[in-house]
């Protein structure tokens, strides 16, 4: 049994790249894409910390975008249906999360390394640091406002799991 997060990490930085699209450009597009699978990534890790964590999510599947879709207002397009079923929800909830605010988004770096069998932390400074090229390619996906309905979620698990038993991570 495989305990590579690839397809999750493939699939719900699809997702959110989808929901939230960059402005026009080819490079607005590619700083999104890089923004969205850090914070995919990074999220990913802190929902499965270790190899059996990721074992079990293949095993019974992610739970797939069928409620992030009626979230968002509409149903996918027909033949669009695969990819979708490896989005796992709470992923993509906490990536908006960290998208939104770059702070969390180090105090989850912080967690990672602290806790995570994948340290999965190397070159994510587009989400800890974002720059302004990097502001100008996701206002949709950073705004907090338009991604509370998606980090809304699962927010309370995310803080639950970035406390260490009363350490302060700030």
């Amino acid at each position: 049994m495989t305990d590579d997060l690839t397809p999750v990490i493939a699939a719900s930085t699809r997702w959110l790249l989808a929901a939230y699209p960059a402005p026009g450009g080819a490079l607005s597009r590619a700083l999104a894409e890089a923004q969205a699978r850090q914070a995919v990534t990074l999220a990913a890790t802190l929902c499965y910390p270790t190899g059996l964590d990721v074992q079990l999510l293949h095993l019974l599947a992610p739970s797939g975008s069928h409620g992030l879709d009626r979230l968002r207002g509409g149903e996918p397009p027909s033949g669009d249906a695969a990819w979708r079923t490896w989005v796992d929800e709470t992923v993509v909830s906490w990536a908006a999360c960290l998208l939104a605010d770059p702070a969390l988004a180090a105090r989850a770096v912080r967690r990672v390394l602290a806790v995570s069998e994948h340290h999965a932390t190397a070159g994510l400074h587009r989400l800890t640091s974002p720059g302004e090229r990097d502001a100008e390619a996701t206002p949709l996906l950073r705004h907090p406002d338009l991604v509370e309905h998606i980090a809304g979620l699962h927010r309370p698990r995310l803080m639950e799991a970035l406390s260490l038993d009363g350490a302060d991570l700030a």
